[in-house]
């Protein structure tokens, strides 16, 4: 599993907090033990007014590469702002994100075009949010259709099929795992992602429903998940699923994670 480390975002309040008094400290403190943690790229989202985001950025980037040489994940509303940020970045890594909305995918897909940069593609558009399995295919068929016009590779793309709210959905997670199951299966180098916590907001105790949710979408296919890598319960759990389901041959990344403290109560030798 991709892990996308989520914890710097200012939409955080303790983070924003952190952002609006200049605290290195706890962006440099939230970048290493994410890193720790397994992360394989780490979230860098402002969540700041338009007008000071690109400086913002910088200054976090800078900051997560002080303490970890682990790929930056460019967060941000704006693809002319995660354009421009990327110069700010020591090595490739991955854009959060483009969809079929407006022109984002035409400011990003040509400046990464032609560099081992990475990028996540919503499955929506200007017309509606994709809700029914044909909808999401639908603007996933549009995306790689541009894909394939500026040579970007399927291994390259993390596909979001817009994880929304399990409590005013009418079939569960059915449509977007079917989605999940069809877009592998048309691509297996794909990468698939989603917000784990999205599944489960307005409900109690949210923790179950957004485990279960990666569980299942892991069955389905999904390979890539922005989440908090600090979770060791669901970091555990991610390991587990991954032995389950034959992607870690002898249980050998299982055992590391356990043995470095990655999830389990205690670190141990």
């Amino acid at each position: 599993m991709i892990i996308i480390g989520e914890k710097i975002n200012g939409s955080i309040p303790s983070v924003a907090q952190g952002i609006a008094e200049k605290n290195e400290r706890l962006i440099r403190d939230l970048a290493k033990r994410q890193a720790d943690a397994g992360a394989a790229f780490i979230d860098v989202c402002a969540s700041v007014a338009p007008e000071a985001e690109l400086d913002t950025l910088h200054w976090l980037i800078d900051l997560v590469q002080d303490v970890t040489d682990t790929p930056i994940a460019i967060d941000s509303p704006s693809a002319k702002t995660c354009a421009e940020a990327i110069r700010f970045c020591k090595k490739p890594g991955l854009i959060n994100s483009v969809s079929m909305e407006g022109d984002k995918i035409a400011q990003i897909f040509p400046v990464i075009a032609d560099t081992p940069w990475e990028c996540i593609a919503l499955l929506c558009d200007d017309i509606e949010i994709s809700k029914t399995v044909e909808k999401r295919l639908h603007v996933f068929e549009a995306i790689m259709k541009k894909a394939q016009e500026y040579k970007i590779s399927p291994k390259r793309l993390h596909i979001d099929p817009l994880v929304q709210m399990l409590c005013t959905s009418e079939d569960g997670i059915l449509s977007i795992t079917d989605a999940m199951r069809e877009i592998k299966k048309q691509y297996p180098e794909i990468h698939i992602t989603g917000g784990a916590s999205n599944i489960s907001f307005n409900l109690p105790t949210r923790k179950y429903i957004n485990q279960g949710f990666i569980i299942l979408s892991m069955s389905a296919g999904m390979d890539s998940a922005i989440l908090d890598p600090l979770n060791r319960d669901m970091m555990g759990l991610i390991y587990a699923a991954e032995a389950l389901l034959g992607n870690d041959e002898f249980c050998m990344e299982y055992i590391r994670a356990y043995r470095a403290g990655i999830f389990g109560n205690e670190k141990r030798s």
